[in-house]
């Protein structure tokens, strides 16, 4: 059975250009022109990927993930944009992107891109059913994976996926320095030429939500010159 690849891009020649080449590599495409239709058309035909233009009519890219994420929507999403923007960047995988290309853009690269998300989502599961069926525990911090869960003091913290998944993979290798580049790799799957930025700003809003003091944190260390680690919290106070 063919995946179904939802493109929604107000340009008709970019339409047109992804939805040939998606279609002569064996997906159904289905394609929106704005940020309302693309909405629409994502929650009533649950396709198995989407690309997303960041600057649309009626709703931007931005906006739309954020919703279909709100409404728990994992569908995995490549976002476009004529801009290359580290803001938009940053803010785009924030929020829950799988990935993220500035066009111009081969139709070779952008095949490549969905290929790769789509083995990384379907070998997830495979995955989970060893490793996430138990929660994990550091000191106020329980984590559960299989749930797309995590708790501090009791408290369900408010993560975006990016945010969960980067947590659960610094949870699981407690202890272990790891650097920017292991994270980028391991969480977004893809090599951002050194673009460690985006680790910086979801560490900055992960330790917001479980540090006291985010200056002097107790659970995500900075090792200066290396990366992070996630460790037992210890309080020498």
């Amino acid at each position: 059975m063919s995946k179904k690849v939802l493109v929604v891009d107000d340009e008709p020649s970019i339409v047109t250009l992804l939805q040939y080449n998606l279609e002569q590599a064996g997906f159904e495409v289905i394609t929106a022109n704005d940020g309302e239709e693309g909405m629409k058309k994502a929650i009533r035909e649950q396709p198995d990927l989407m690309i997303l233009d960041l600057m649309l009519p009626k709703m931007d890219g931005i906006e739309v993930c954020k919703q279909l994420r709100l409404q728990k929507m994992m569908t995995p999403i490549l976002m476009l944009t004529a801009k290359d923007d580290e803001f938009d960047k940053v803010l785009g995988l924030e929020l829950g992107a799988d990935d993220y290309m500035t066009k111009p853009f081969s139709p070779r690269e952008v095949l490549a891109r969905i290929k790769a998300i789509l083995r990384r989502i379907q070998s997830q599961p495979v995955q989970e059913e060893k490793e996430e069926h138990s929660k994990i525990v550091i000191g106020d911090l329980e984590i559960f994976p299989d749930h797309y869960e995590a708790y501090f003091n009791g408290e369900r913290l408010e993560l975006t996926p990016k945010e969960f998944e980067l947590l659960v993979y610094l949870a699981k290798h407690k202890g272990r320095v790891l650097t920017r580049d292991q994270l980028l790799s391991a969480v977004w799957n893809y090599d951002f030429a050194g673009d460690t930025r985006i680790v910086d700003v979801h560490i900055s809003h992960l330790r917001e939500k479980i540090e006291q003091n985010t200056k002097k944190p107790l659970y995500i260390k900075t090792i200066r010159g290396l990366g992070y680690k996630l460790e037992e919290p210890k309080n020498d106070d």
